[in-house]
């Protein structure tokens, strides 16, 4: 399977992003098997460094070839359910929370989620109201590779130019 990750650089070796607190599924690296999403990610990542370092950024987004083959504890969540709040809330409010997963699937909590996930966290919302919220909103995927071993299942496969 084809997943992709948008950026500003090629990557032809991921890493595990430790230095980013409140991401959904915790430190992982992040991908999508949606190629439109990882080109928006891209343009997006792109505008945002391109106004802090005055230079005109690329957007980038990297291909690589996911090898489902091997036996990894791995974590699905189809839909924004209860399961699927609790671990974001987790995540994005304990940065020592670890899951024990090796890789996660699932929904991104985008800014409109976001935004309920943070009444859920600062205890505005109860969980249940929120993921009624959630079933309106139309929620992008995402693919946590959370550990070496699910590093190893990736190739890199080519990394293109999106214009912005």
């Amino acid at each position: 399977m084809l997943v992709y990750h948008g950026t500003t650089l090629e990557i032809q070796h991921p890493k595990i992003i430790t230095n980013e607190i409140g991401r959904d599924f915790g430190f992982a690296f992040y991908t999508t098997d949606i190629k439109e999403q990882a080109e928006r990610w891209a343009v997006r990542r792109a505008k945002i460094l391109s106004r802090i370092s005055s230079k005109k950024e690329q957007a980038i987004v990297n291909v690589y070839e996911w090898r489902e083959d091997h036996i990894l504890n791995e974590k699905i969540f189809r839909s924004a359910s209860l399961d699927w709040l609790d671990m974001v809330v987790k995540c994005r409010s304990d940065a020592g929370y670890q899951h024990g997963y090796d890789i996660v699937t699932g929904k991104i909590a985008n800014d409109n989620v976001g935004e309920t996930v943070s009444y859920v966290v600062q205890g505005i919302m109860r969980k249940e109201d929120a993921v009624e919220r959630l079933k309106f909103e139309k929620i992008n995927n995402q693919i946590a590779f959370c550990t070496e071993a699910a590093l190893r299942e990736l190739t890199f496969v080519e990394s293109y130019i999106v214009e912005a």
